[in-house]
């Protein structure tokens, strides 16, 4: 049976980190990295931006190129899926076989989540997740006039965005009353809904669908609980992720929405770390709420963490949240988390596209969203680590900077 000292599953932007990071620190033993992709490890955030517009081919979002596993000796198991853990035994499964570590790093990501109605499973409903998610609607892309995209967060939005670049009539569903709900103020909602519209989108919040007509073995419309009937040539799904948690789960580690870990991303499971999408930590810019995560720095920061602890190192985990968005010619960057905010502070002029919404939660800064404003996102960063009280008047002039800002 092969055996690897640390063995990572997950060849997405934790997986890859926290095999760089072994290597980095000097770690000289044997390292494994199973993916469940034919792929090398590469970069998600440009799928539904550069990558499905066709301004970035596939080589230009690999996070490292291919010969750089080999020449670390980092052993690269691509196209397997684990489908098992005993960690009794300290051993996964994949298919038939099986494989020994000395510690595991779980970097597993997730599966998009995808509509259980009738005609969810149609060959043109699309999720937007992995390489062959996005070739495949690229493969048809010049057959097809009309796109409904289910979703208004992040990933909706910059599909919708490169579809409307492509030419094609884009109707928006989302069933909340906003887009961007879970994740921002009603300010940048609003802006953006309004953007997407000047754009050509038939953008509709507050909606609810029934299900997917299929003619002939392909969706052919989204039928709406109030009888409409919106026809299309393909459907686009984004309706956030399941953590791919399931054999960790069944080998008894703790968790519900995702595995929880603690500060140094340990699993109740002996010798098993789970850093990134999966990873559900309990977050100090949350009040300490046990979350889930879904972005770049986190997989990252908290890869970092899980390695320094296989090597000997107490450094808990202490990353402020930062995510972008780019969707037409607008830039979007947070930095914090605005979930329970009860006030927000309007630095700019969205009619301008360049502008910032500040989120204080009993008045301090907790999150701050940059439209177009990088010096306001780097700046800022500073009073969301500190929870820094500014003065309201301040915060809103744009002709203070906000690195001349001190408590008030």
């Amino acid at each position: 049976m092969r055996r690897f000292d640390v063995l990572i599953v997950g060849a997405g932007h934790a997986g890859a980190q926290a095999a760089i990071w072994l290597r980095q620190q000097g770690f000289e033993g044997s390292v494994g990295m199973v993916g469940d992709e034919k792929y090398p490890p590469y970069e998600r955030p440009p799928l539904s931006k550069e990558y499905f517009a066709g301004e970035k081919s596939f080589d230009r979002i690999l996070i490292r190129p291919v010969a750089f596993w080999g020449d670390r000796n980092i052993e690269m198991l691509i196209g397997c899926l684990v489908t098992a853990v005993d960690p009794a035994k300290r051993r996964v499964t994949i298919e038939r076989d099986e494989i020994g570590y000395g510690k595991l790093i779980w970097c597993a990501g997730g599966s998009p989540r995808m509509l259980t109605c009738n005609g969810a499973d149609a060959p043109n409903v699309h999720a937007v997740r992995r390489r062959d998610d996005v070739d495949a609607m690229m493969a048809k892309i010049d057959t097809i006039k009309h796109v409904t995209v289910i979703g208004g967060g992040y990933i909706g939005l910059e599909a919708a965005a490169v579809l409307r670049k492509f030419g094609k009539k884009v109707v928006l569903l989302e069933a909340l009353d906003r887009v961007l709900a879970r994740v921002a103020g009603e300010d940048l909602s609003r802006f953006y809904e309004a953007e997407h519209r000047a754009h050509g989108v038939d953008l509709r919040t507050g909606t609810a669908m029934d299900c997917i007509e299929v003619t002939d073995g392909k969706a052919t419309a989204v039928l709406m609980k109030d009888g409409e009937r919106i026809a299309t040539d393909m459907v686009v799904v984004g309706i956030g992720i399941v953590p791919a948690t399931g054999p960790l789960i069944a080998a008894g580690a703790a968790g519900v929405n995702g595995v929880n870990v603690d500060r140094y991303c340990r699993t109740s499971l002996p010798d098993v770390y789970a850093v990134g999408d999966c990873a559900a930590h309990e977050n100090e810019f949350a009040r300490g709420a046990r979350i889930r995560l879904e972005s770049v720095q986190n997989a990252h920061d908290q890869a970092k963490v899980a390695v320094d602890h296989i090597l000997g190192k107490d450094v808990a985990y202490h990353a402020v949240p930062w995510f972008w968005s780019n969707q037409y010619d607008l830039k979007l960057q947070t930095v914090g988390l605005s979930t329970g905010h009860d006030q927000a502070i309007l630095r700019g002029d969205p009619a301008s596209r360049s502008f910032s919404v500040i989120y204080l939660r009993e008045k301090a800064v907790i999150a701050l969203d940059c439209v177009n404003m990088v010096k306001d996102y780097v700046q800022g960063k500073a009073h969301v680590v500190s929870g820094a009280v500014l003065n309201p008047a301040h915060l809103s002039d744009t002709a203070v900077p906000l690195r001349d800002l001190r408590d008030f």
